[in-house]
């Protein structure tokens, strides 16, 4: 090799070689940056749906106090008249198939001189029909009946006739377990021969009210001595 090729030679090695150190100098072509990591959101935390409470069952109301006011009264004893007759049968209701007149439902309660309900208090009814007749060989429109835990009775009936001497009116008979027994009579509100009855008394009679087409609704409170 000549000279000149030598000298050549070490020229290139010498601008390569310088070409390195440059390079690593500078430290290197410029890596790639990778794209920042994406976190993905963590998820939603799932909230419990709210608890639904449900309201409390409305409590049972009980029936509302009986109001006397002051004391009241004792209810008038009247007459039993020829008519009555023992062991009928039990029941709310005196209506049978057949039976005409005017459908009558009479409700009250049973108390004590100091306003108390009497329980199962008994009270026996009979009365006439609407033609003013009485069943006496049978029980047509007799029966008893015992009030229930409030001292309330209800009773089914129809509006009794007329017949001579008497206006209309329906027999009673009341009794408190253990107390005595009392008779009187329950009377109806505008009757002409309320004025001509002899033995008519104006505090027995009932307080009526058309019943809306199914006859009338009547109320009375009997109140009798239980000793």
């Amino acid at each position: 090799m000549t000279h000149q090729n030598r000298s050549d030679s070490n020229l290139t090695m010498s601008v390569g070689l310088a070409a390195l150190l440059w390079l690593a100098a500078c430290g290197g072509p410029p890596a790639a940056t990778a794209a920042p990591a994406v976190s993905a959101a963590p998820p939603a935390e799932t909230q419990p749906a709210p608890a639904v409470t449900a309201a409390p069952p409305a409590e049972t109301q009980p029936a509302p106090a009986l109001e006397c006011g002051s004391t009241p009264d004792l209810t008038r004893s009247m007459t039993e008249g020829p008519y009555f007759k023992a062991d009928s049968p039990e029941r709310a209701s005196l209506l049978e198939p057949g039976l005409a007149g005017t459908r009558l439902t009479v409700t009250g309660y049973v108390l004590t001189p100091d306003c108390q309900p009497v329980v199962r208090a008994l009270l026996e009814f009979w009365q006439a029909d609407a033609a003013g007749q009485y069943d006496n060989t049978g029980y047509t429109l007799r029966g008893h009946q015992f009030t229930d835990a409030g001292g309330r009775y209800a009773l089914e009936t129809i509006v009794p006739g007329l017949y001579p001497g008497r206006t209309e009116h329906i027999h009673v008979k009341v009794q408190a377990p253990n107390g005595p027994s009392l008779t009187t009579q329950l009377f109806f509100p505008g009757v002409a021969q309320n004025q001509s009855d002899q033995i008519f008394d104006p505090s027995l009679v009932l307080l009526v009210q058309d019943n809306s087409g199914d006859g009338l609704a009547a109320t009375f409170n009997f109140v009798v001595n239980d000793k």
